[in-house]
């Protein structure tokens, strides 16, 4: 508690400096980050001294509707499980060709990864959701009217970018928009809305044709582009721009018309000032000492959460189900049923419990349901204990999705989000963002591969990288829940000093 006061003193102290020597006869601002004080806004802000924690409508809408974004990445991930038999039997698929298409969505989040940084800070983020739109709703019809393997990949890669970009922007608009005691609820609402997604794709795809499921995922993609118009810019973001009058115009319709937005306002400002007197830091200045900590923590958690298997988990459900000898259409649906309480479970906890805490507990749920998985198809292919092994394989199955959408899932993104300062949120972001996708990709697409090899042993190998995240985690990440950005950005800052 004390290092904390001390370096938010630290980062109060540099940021008056810059405050001094830009504007020296702003007499009030020492006390409360005003200048010249009217009457008005001293009751203003005697009423409203916690405004930047209240949680207005506007706010609430505004990720709402940034959220819905990450609803038609669940409704792309959950499409390959409920789909597979349709397509492979329509268009007649080998296994080498499904699983391209299952992957190639991922490939493309490599793609859209790779620019969503820089088309985020050059858009803005409102703007880079409506340019995600387009490559989703173009991919969704191409998928839909299909012919052939071709045209099918084609779509699918053109959604892959769409969700790539999406997974970027995504959680730092609401980072950015969100007050500071509810940031990890409403970012973490990113991977409830995203289960919501791949929810209806598990149960809606035991009963529709693969081609109307198409037609499913195309609809919210539309209804999003149509509400994006009536959310606010990231004020973090038309402040690094230089736009300040917006800046305070989104953030007063933020906050609220009645709360004094001034201080809240010059810190955003005086904190981009800092970060800037560095400049805009390129891809290959980012390996410097003083950003290797949070650059560490960033690559490392996406690195872990996709060597532990979800991805595969999650795209080719039916296929581990029938492996296991459970009926793929009751298995789909009962993860279906209880993913989504679960993530809404981690939504109201994530700012209770705090990151490092759900992060671990998560960890050790994935790795425990690996592990059973690992048994039940070792148990299957030397054919020990058969009534067991289906029962073994839906608990796996089960455990390892719901365990992933508590914590393991949305969490790294959270703090991704979180961790960067302005000048680097770009290039770190971007780097971070490849990370999740290259190795997502890896593991779709060589997932099924693995399975028919040796599942036993793949599944083992997942419950290992499980176990190694706590250790990561215990020892590396630190506990970002109710901070600022501003003041993580000065935990960091202190930890290099």
């Amino acid at each position: 508690m004390e290092r904390q006061k001390s370096m938010e003193k630290g980062l109060l102290r540099k940021s008056l400096s810059i405050r001094e020597r830009k504007f020296p006869n702003e007499e009030a601002f020492l006390e409360t980050g005003l200048s010249r004080k009217s009457p008005r806004e001293i009751t203003k802000k005697a009423q409203n001294d916690d405004g930047e924690c209240r949680v207005t409508a506007t706010v609430f809408f505004s990720t709402f509707v940034a959220v819905s974004g990450s609803f038609c990445t669940g409704c792309g991930a959950g499409f390959s499980s409920g789909a597979q038999s349709g397509i492979t039997k329509d268009l007649s698929l080998s296994v080498a060709e499904y699983s391209m298409f299952g992957s190639i969505l991922t490939l493309g989040g490599l793609i859209g990864a790779i620019f969503s940084g820089k088309i985020a800070d050059v858009l803005g983020r409102k703007r880079t959701m409506l340019f995600c739109e387009a490559f989703c709703v173009t991919g969704w019809l191409a998928v839909a009217l299909a012919q052939d393997a071709l045209w099918l990949d084609c779509g699918r890669l053109l959604l892959g970018i769409g969700v790539g970009l999406f997974s970027y922007v995504i959680p730092v608009y609401i980072a950015e928009i969100a007050p500071k005691h509810v940031r990890g609820s409403f970012v973490f609402a990113n991977q409830l809305m995203q289960n919501c997604g791949i929810a209806l794709f598990f149960i809606i795809g035991n009963f529709l044709p693969w081609r109307l499921l198409a037609i499913v995922g195309f609809v919210p993609c539309v209804l999003h582009v149509f509400c994006l118009f009536f959310i606010p810019e990231s004020p973090r973001w038309l402040a690094k721009k230089g736009r300040d009058k917006e800046c305070r115009s989104a953030l007063q319709r933020l906050r609220g018309s009645d709360v004094d937005i001034s201080r809240e306002a010059n810190t955003i400002r005086d904190t981009i000032e800092m970060s800037e007197v560095d400049g805009e830091s390129r891809m290959s200045e980012l390996f410097q000492r003083r950003y290797a900590y949070p650059l560490l923590i960033g690559v490392g958690l996406m690195f872990l959460q996709q060597l532990s298997g979800s991805s595969g988990v999650t795209y080719y459900a039916s296929s581990l189900f029938n492996k296991g000898g459970f009926p793929s259409a009751i298995g789909t649906s009962v993860i279906a049923t209880i993913m989504v309480p679960k993530a809404m479970l981690g939504t109201i906890i994530v700012d209770k419990l705090g990151r490092r805490t759900l992060l671990m507990a998560s960890c050790a749920a994935m790795g425990l349901s690996a592990l059973l998985l690992s048994v039940s198809y070792g148990f299957e292919s030397f054919g020990i204990l058969p009534d067991l092994t289906p029962i073994f394989t839906c608990i796996g199955v089960l455990g390892h999705i719901v365990a992933f959408a508590m914590g393991m899932g949305g969490l790294p993104w959270i703090i991704m989000a979180e961790i960067f300062p302005m000048n680097v949120k770009v290039s770190a972001g971007t780097l971070v963002t490849v990370t999740n996708w290259l190795f997502g990709w890896i593991i779709t697409y060589t997932f099924n591969f693995m399975l028919e090899w040796n599942a036993s042993g793949m599944f083992f190998i997942f419950s290992m990288v499980s176990a190694f995240s706590i250790v990561f985690i215990y020892f590396l990440v630190p506990e970002t829940k109710g901070r600022s950005l501003e003041e993580i950005q000065a935990l960091f800052s202190n930890s290099v000093q």
